[in-house]
């Protein structure tokens, strides 16, 4: 089945990934691609707590991007988060997400953000790093859960 969900969303796994994504797509495996992260054994294992029965991988950008076509074929279900919308447009840099859906969740209020919806705060550097995925050919849209309504990019970035 492979990747089943691409997603953009600072807190990475809680309740709305696990309970509301997670219960609709069913994944096998989170992989959380963050180059910090990745190389934090003691933030990994709080992340681990919030999940049970399912791997969860932690992943540099580089790694990842090397990793992507074997995600998509993999047999098992995969939910890919990054915690934010640079950390996507890096995974997807030179076309790697081209044809791919990649879901906007939750980036909250911050300095520079302004709110596109009550979930999503984006800063003028997001929005071009998402101009960028879908000019690589990646289908961006908002949405904080699988029930709720799809927001379209270009609707997101109206002014």
């Amino acid at each position: 089945m492979g990747i089943v969900l691409l997603r953009v969303d600072e807190r990475l796994i809680h309740g709305q990934v696990v309970i509301g994504w997670g219960h609709e797509l069913r994944p096998d495996r989170y992989v959380l691609v963050d180059d910090e992260l990745a190389g934090s054994q003691w933030e990994q294992d709080l992340y681990r707590l919030a999940v049970v029965d399912t791997e969860v991988d932690f992943v540099d950008v580089e790694s990842a991007r090397q990793k992507l076509a074997e995600w998509r074929e993999d047999h098992r279900r995969s939910i890919v988060l990054t915690r934010d919308v640079a950390t996507m447009r890096r995974l997807g840099e030179g076309g790697l997400l081209s044809g791919e859906k990649v879901n906007l969740g939750g980036i909250h209020h911050g300095p520079g953000r302004a709110e596109v919806l009550r979930y999503l705060h984006l800063t003028q550097q997001d929005r071009a790093d998402l101009m960028a995925l879908a000019e690589e050919g990646a289908q961006v849209s908002a949405r904080d859960l699988p029930d709720a309504p799809k927001v379209a990019l270009a609707t997101l970035l109206e002014d």
